[in-house]
């Protein structure tokens, strides 16, 4: 098994590693792409199941997460996974910026006492997927909110006290 299998998703408020998911996604499309969604769910938990151990207590959560992310993979709108927390990823390969920028968010966590989801994406071809065209680049809430540069401390705070809902929006 290679790298490339095992994608990683949200499920309710847990990242979780998910392995075949792309290759049932492909193997699908124009046999499901019309069926409604619970069927589709159904089908992919199915699939999926054989290869990722899956609580039965779970399963449902599992397959909305399923229908999610085959959506996107078809291009179709589908709603959002709501974490009840505040997701920041930093995109770049790793270079003094983008370091410095990850390393600029989590002062400013620990100041403003925010448990956030932090992830440094450092793969171009996961970087590449968010569209950007400039590194580093910020985004919190899946909301690009800085490409190519590193804010100051201040912007930061500002922004990750709207995405924690302690600050209105100017």
């Amino acid at each position: 098994m290679s790298q490339d299998d095992v994608i990683q998703i949200r499920v309710g408020n847990s990242p979780v590693g998910i392995m075949g998911l792309k290759r049932a996604m492909e193997e699908m499309p124009e046999e499901y792409a019309e069926r409604p969604d619970d069927e589709v769910g159904a089908e992919l938990l199915k699939r999926l199941s054989k290869k990722n151990y899956i609580p039965n207590r779970v399963k449902e959560n599992y397959a909305k997460a399923f229908l999610r992310e085959f959506k996107k993979f078809l291009g179709k709108p589908y709603e959002q996974e709501v974490s009840g927390s505040v997701e920041i990823k930093v995109l770049g390969q790793g270079c003094v910026q983008c370091d410095r920028l990850e390393r600029d968010l989590m002062e400013v966590m620990a100041e403003i006492d925010l448990a956030a989801d932090l992830e440094h994406v450092r793969e171009i071809k996961e970087i590449g997927k968010y569209g950007v065209m400039g590194m580093p680049a910020l985004l919190i809430n899946d909301k690009v909110m800085s490409v190519g540069r590193v804010p100051p401390k201040t912007k930061l705070k500002e922004w990750l006290e709207e995405a924690q809902g302690l600050r209105r929006k100017a």
